[in-house]
């Protein structure tokens, strides 16, 4: 038996079996999901019973603690490399695969039963469907909020929706880990806020079939900037914060999780609202960019239509430029590169732990990765 992290180390537990021959290797895992690890495991795996000389079983965990996910996918691998079985993705399981193994190979750490089934015919080769880039992340981040709200014992979630892609994708999240009756949404519009956002927010709950509310701020944010001299920016993210309190107490009286929707684009550059749009218990969508975000619900309303459902999330709310809406015009891009842009260059940043000589090298103008790596 070797534990999670020892297969992944060339010398140590993975040496000591291979000298002692093992008939066959079993190995607990509680590994986290991350994209494209699938490959990696089984990869690693097959290099291993090379090294040994024996069948491995390695068996991961389900189920999501924290900010961590946990994906399953737990594979049974021949001595040759050959995949034996695969268990399905983010979900639990019993999967029973017949594996021939040398007898009497070791001295046993661990002792089998070692009697031999009877009648029963030899079991097909169980492997599981695999899951491509969209449903791996959408599965992922299902399971990341559903486990979060269930062990944390909170029974519904509450969010502001402003009509944008963000807080729709979140919405469309919660519903499919939660069901749409835990699922409270709430319109905060503003005077700035387009005509277009607050049909788009209720197109949106009544496509999802989600408890729906609209509170006007308003008379709130005026309250509350004739309190003092705030002018500019300042005044701006008055409108943020008066809708984080706002969800906050819906909170503490109603007994809601709210969720916070910003997502890894936005959170990276700082381009979010303290006490305002980042108020919230968990982040569904901090760690995914944003051109994920359009690739997820474009993929989210195609599944609908596949199984003759309505699409839930507009497609103005996927097609519009983003916007704050605190002023006037305001476009995510009078503050933001284009997100396109921005993505790939956080990619190297924050994903490859890529320095500002490095973006540079990788054809990023100067002056925009100065920008965006020192925040001024």
């Amino acid at each position: 038996m070797a534990i999670c992290e020892d297969i992944w180390q060339d010398d140590g537990p993975m040496a000591e079996l291979a000298d002692r021959t093992p008939g066959i290797v079993l190995v607990p895992n509680g590994s986290p999901y991350e994209r494209n690890k699938d490959d990696v495991r089984l990869a690693l795996v097959q290099r291993r019973v090379q090294q040994i000389g024996a069948p491995m079983v390695y068996v991961n965990m389900t189920g999501a603690q924290d900010d961590l996910v946990f994906d399953g996918d737990s594979l049974a691998v021949s001595t040759q490399g050959l995949v034996l079985a695969r268990a399905e993705q983010f979900t639990s399981a019993l999967t029973i695969v017949d594996i021939p193994v040398a007898e009497k190979t070791s001295t046993p750490d661990l002792v089998l039963d070692e009697t031999p089934p009877k009648n029963r015919a030899e079991l097909s080769s169980p492997i599981a469907h695999r899951l491509n880039d969209e449903e791996e992340v959408w599965e992922a981040l299902v399971m990341g909020l559903g486990d979060y709200v269930r062990k944390n014992g909170f029974k519904s979630v509450a969010l502001g929706l402003s009509g944008g892609i963000d807080s729709a994708l979140v919405a469309t999240i919660a519903v499919d880990a939660l069901g749409k009756n835990n699922v409270y949404g709430v319109s905060l519009p503003s005077k700035y806020s387009s005509d277009h956002s607050k049909t788009d927010a209720q197109l949106l709950a009544s496509n999802l079939g989600i408890n729906f509310r609209t509170i006007e701020i308003e008379a709130v944010v005026q309250a509350f900037v004739k309190a003092t001299t705030l002018t500019g920016l300042a005044e701006e993210n008055v409108q943020a914060r008066v809708r984080g309190s706002l969800l906050m107490g819906i909170s503490n009286q109603e007994g809601h999780l709210i969720l916070a929707t910003g997502n890894k684009s936005e959170l990276a550059v700082g381009y979010s609202t303290l006490y305002g749009d980042a108020v919230g218990g968990f982040a569904p969508i901090k760690d995914i960019f944003k051109v994920d975000v359009w690739s997820l619900a474009t993929w989210r309303n195609h599944r609908a239509l596949s199984v003759g459902e309505v699409p839930p999330i507009p497609e103005s709310s996927i097609t519009k430029e983003p916007s704050a809406e605190l002023r006037p015009g305001q476009k995510d891009t009078d503050s933001l590169p284009d997100y396109r842009l921005l993505d790939r260059l956080l990619n190297i940043y924050v994903e490859k732990n890529g320095d500002a000589v490095e973006i540079i090298k990788a054809g990023f103008d100067k002056p925009l990765v100065v920008s965006i790596v020192t925040g001024k």
